[in-house]
């Protein structure tokens, strides 16, 4: 399965919208989850093959010349246009993702699979809360669009400066917060310090927390730690890690959720 750039553009400095076509989508299942993804595959600069491509194939290459998996946010899709809209997060040059997203144009194409996921706001929560930075700001407001109507939500959201603060919509009763990092020293804690300090709606509370590894550690032994939630309602995942790479990353995650995982079961 492939799409097909039909247009592109930033939505603020460091989040790109990229809107996928074409008949390389006739196959592609309407979403179940809302935080539902595709595995979009980046080929690496001068690869002698182009989407659509036989993945079973390509793994007999040399890893330099494989493509690159990378799990990409469904921020909607729609079906009678068939249409498929994701938002990356991008920070120059740096990721196979962010690259491709910077200098996506109309016409070009991405191989892609799925789409996957496993959470959508749980209709016997009182409340909610959803804790990220950019990578998983597509994701939050996929969530918050899925939330009752009426219901409690707080949005908390990690970004760069004032200019990357996204306008977020729900059908619940939201609340919005962003914290800055620019200029900040210890930025895995700007989450966890910022939400200590907010006032959580009452009830039972449905809690989505993804984004960098050490911040969302954080986050997580925050809120257990004080059962300020219950494990059942928390949905809790590491998109990247500080100081990482995104393949340094991914040869160390699964060790490193066992290990976040393990502090309090």
């Amino acid at each position: 399965m492939y799409g097909t750039v039909v247009r592109s553009a930033p939505l603020i400095p460091h989040l790109y919208r990229v809107v996928l076509g074409g008949e390389g989508l006739d196959d592609f299942a309407d979403p179940t989850f809302a935080d539902s993804y595709v595995n979009m595959f980046f080929l690496s600069e001068g690869a002698a093959y182009a989407p659509p491509f036989d993945t079973e194939a390509v793994r007999d290459l040399p890893r330099e010349q494989r493509p690159y998996p990378r799990r990409i946010s469904v921020r909607s899709w729609d079906q009678s246009a068939r249409e498929l809209t994701v938002d990356i997060a991008v920070h120059g040059e740096v990721g196979y993702a962010g690259r491709w997203a910077l200098h996506a144009r109309a016409g070009d194409r991405v191989q892609l699979r799925g789409p996957a996921g496993d959470f959508s706001p749980p209709e016997d929560a009182e409340a909610y809360l959803m804790v990220g930075d950019e990578s998983a700001l597509p994701a939050i407001a996929a969530c918050l669009e899925a939330v009752p109507a009426g219901r409690s939500v707080v949005a908390l959201v990690e970004v760069d400066g004032p200019d990357d603060e996204l306008t977020l919509d729900s059908p619940g009763d939201l609340q919005v917060a962003y914290v800055h990092r620019a200029g900040r020293t210890e930025p895995e804690r700007l989450l966890v310090d910022a939400l200590g300090g907010l006032r959580l709606p009452p009830g039972r509370l449905s809690a989505f927390v993804h984004g960098e590894a050490s911040s969302i550690r954080a986050v997580r032994r925050h809120l257990l730690g004080r059962a300020l939630v219950d494990p059942s309602m928390l949905s809790c995942s590491p998109y990247w890690h500080r100081g990482h790479t995104d393949e340094e990353w991914r040869s160390i995650k699964k060790d490193w959720v066992r290990a976040m995982t393990a502090e309090i079961p």
